[in-house]
């Protein structure tokens, strides 16, 4: 997801996002016949021609097989658009991917988060995220009205609310359901869901804004049951989180077919391709929408899209449908949206490995629907909402990018967001900067990121440990993203391009760790960052060097009077093997030096004919860490009209912060 962070806050120096075809079998002790995937019903031409209904290009499921695909879901869902709701069935087949016996199932239920003021993720988030307020009186819920095993046995009044991060009794995105037999390793079961969702007025990422929709995290999703050995787990056991404030999601890889039922006059756009064309019942239609080796499903519709599609390929990019869904305010602006979709395509691929999906789906919501923007699913991103005919690229061509660049790793690693939220968010941050420098010349000011870092915690932690979403932002976005440009400014940008693209290529589709990552970067290097990786991803360190003092004393040398100025430097943060200092004198003649920045403290001794007037640590910003810029200045005497410490680091600060926001 985007955050774009727009901070007001002033230290000493700085302001610094089933339908018509399933296959029902007869089934014995619960098992199900192999992964049924719908037929094709002919092929048409892509389409670029602006319509409010698109014709849709059938497409044929890749016989290819990338995931493990523990999980199949065929749903039917219909849109009351007068109602706000959503009524839906499922049919889920699930693969017990462990070896110990189970009696229960663990299914995530998203929509209760917007239940209540008291559900974990209101009391958590205070009713915002990324600058979005929850509307008032827009509450929004999901209510299992029927699941059934194959055999017709109900386990509705089976079914228990549980809360195993904070206890809290009125938060219901989590329920366990007893099955009324085992499932052993390797078996599958298939349970049928009856559920309704009432769309909150839209707010983190789902909902309603007049006739617009975002059904994201829609409909009862089964939790991850890891085997042994997965995300380094000693032994196997389901991974249970509720829905939190910072939190955004993990699931297993898996198939979906997807009926859809809207009025008419609305075009759908979704995860996967359309398997046919749409059927039409009055003035209503059904369409169907096909995805595997994916870990999610979303969809949107509106009768006011204008849509757009463009095919591509290149060499790292087989062949991708780029389908638009455009607000009306956003029609001239196509070509941007184009670009910025094909360069991050084409470059993305080229770097961690090649996009191995058909379809492309960016949704550009209304402006009053901006709180479904900036989000990534599989296949299908939203940028953020359509507020002015001239948007700037960090609204547009940013946004485009970074959600594309989720598709690489939220959509493929697919590390566990709950527990490790930097492996997506950072990775994708990186990534993002990198490519916005390359196409548009648009540089990060790193120095004012690293300043904003006034609280550091570990990277590794649960997402609502960080407390607030400024914390959760400021540490999972530009605190990781600035722990991968420092090792990459100590390894080298070969070296760093190497490791990022076998860790993306070696764990696509393995749900990895931190660990996996630092053992990648390991072999690529041939050595250790152990030492590392505790301080500044397992540990909530930031670089710290500062200036203590500067005594200056006369001193006769060969009948010459000299100055000896004794510069006191302390480290108080994790360390830096190379700290550049720069030492100015009097008469302006400037000495450059490189401290070994493992010590903890050094005093330096500099012999010239005129005094030492100030001393600075890094003066070329370059150690991306350093977050107290203001102690890496120390002025020798201070002007009679100057009480207090005078900081270089002030003016150079502010100069760049009157030219860029924080990005």
């Amino acid at each position: 997801m985007t955050r774009r962070i727009f901070i007001i806050s002033i230290s000493i120096f700085t302001v610094c996002l089933l339908g018509g075809s399933i296959m029902y079998m007869l089934l014995k002790d619960h098992q199900i016949a192999p992964s049924f995937a719908p037929q094709p019903q002919g092929n048409t031409a892509a389409t670029k021609v602006p319509a409010p209904q698109p014709a849709e290009s059938i497409q044929q499921p890749t016989a290819e097989i990338l995931s493990n695909r523990v999980t199949e879901y065929h749903i039917d869902v219909k849109l009351n658009e007068q109602e706000g709701t959503l009524t839906g069935n499922q049919t889920l087949t699930w693969t017990h991917p462990g070896k110990k016996t189970l009696n229960e199932l663990y299914f995530h239920l998203y929509p209760n988060a917007f239940a209540s003021p008291e559900t974990t993720f209101m009391k958590e988030s205070g009713g915002r995220l990324r600058g979005d307020v929850m509307p008032k009186d827009g509450w929004g819920s999901i209510e299992l009205t029927d699941i059934r095993t194959m055999d017709g046995i109900s386990l509705l009044h089976r079914v228990q609310y549980v809360q195993p991060d904070d206890g809290n009794v009125n938060d219901r995105t989590l329920a366990k359901v007893r099955l009324p037999m085992s499932v052993q390793g390797g078996e599958t079961i298939t349970l049928k869901m009856d559920f309704t969702v009432k769309l909150p007025k839209i707010f983190a990422r789902m909902g309603t804004a007049g006739d617009f929709v975002m059904a994201g995290q829609w409909f009862p999703k089964l939790s991850v049951y890891e085997p042994a050995f997965r995300r380094g787990r000693s032994a196997e056991g389901w991974n249970l989180h509720q829905y939190h404030g910072n939190s955004e999601f993990y699931s297993d890889f898996g198939i979906y077919s997807v009926n859809i039922d809207v009025p008419s006059k609305y075009t759908v756009a979704a995860t996967g391709f359309p398997t046919k064309q749409a059927v039409q019942r009055g003035d209503r239609k059904i369409v169907q929408y096909y995805a595997d080796d994916v870990h999610d499903f979303a969809w949107a519709a509106s009768p006011n899209f204008v849509y757009a599609e463009e095919p591509f390929s290149t060499t790292e990019v087989p062949g991708v449908r780029i389908k638009l869904y455009l607000d009306p305010a956003h029609e001239d602006l196509k070509d941007r949206y184009f670009y910025a979709a094909k360069v991050a395509l084409s470059n993305f691929s080229k770097w961690y490995g090649k996009y191995p999906y058909s379809t492309l789906s960016i949704v550009v919501p209304p402006a009053e629907g901006n709180g479904a923007g900036g989000m990534e699913y599989p296949t299908l991103i939203t940028a953020f909402g359509a507020t002015g005919d001239s948007p700037g690229y960090d609204e547009l061509e940013r946004t485009v990018i970074h959600e594309i660049g989720h598709q690489f790793f939220y959509g493929m690693v697919a590390n566990n967001e709950f527990e490790e939220a930097w492996l997506d968010e950072a990775f994708t941050s990186y990534a993002e900067d990198r490519l916005m420098d390359q196409e548009f010349g648009i540089t990060t000011r790193l120095p004012i990121q690293s300043a904003f870092i006034h609280n550091p915690k570990p990277l590794t932690q649960p997402s609502w440990e960080f407390g607030t979403a400024d914390n959760y932002a400021k540490n999972v976005y530009h605190r990781g993203k600035l722990v991968l440009l420092d090792i990459e400014r100590r390894i080298g940008s070969k070296t760093m391009n190497r490791t990022l693209s076998l860790y993306a290529r070696k764990y696509r589709f393995k749900h990895p760790t931190t660990a996996d990552f630092q053992q990648v970067l390991e072999q690529t290097t041939g050595r250790s960052w152990k030492k590392y990786f505790n301080q500044y991803v397992y540990g909530g360190e930031m670089a710290d060097y500062a200036i203590e003092n500067i005594t200056t004393l006369e001193v006769q040398q060969n009948n010459e009077l000299l100055y000896e100025s004794i510069v006191d430097i302390k480290r108080k943060g994790g360390t830096h093997p190379k700290v550049p200092l720069l030492f100015t004198f009097q008469d302006g003649h400037t000495i450059r030096k490189v401290w070994n920045g493992e010590e903890e403290q050094a005093q330096l001794k500099l012999r010239y004919k005129a005094p030492l007037a100030w001393a600075m640590i890094d003066p070329n910003y370059t150690i991306v860490l350093e977050n107290k810029h203001i102690n890496n200045y120390f002025k020798a005497s201070i002007d009679e009209k100057i009480s207090t410490r005078s900081n270089v680091t002030v003016t150079r600060l502010f100069e760049m912060l009157i030219s860029s926001f924080l990005w």
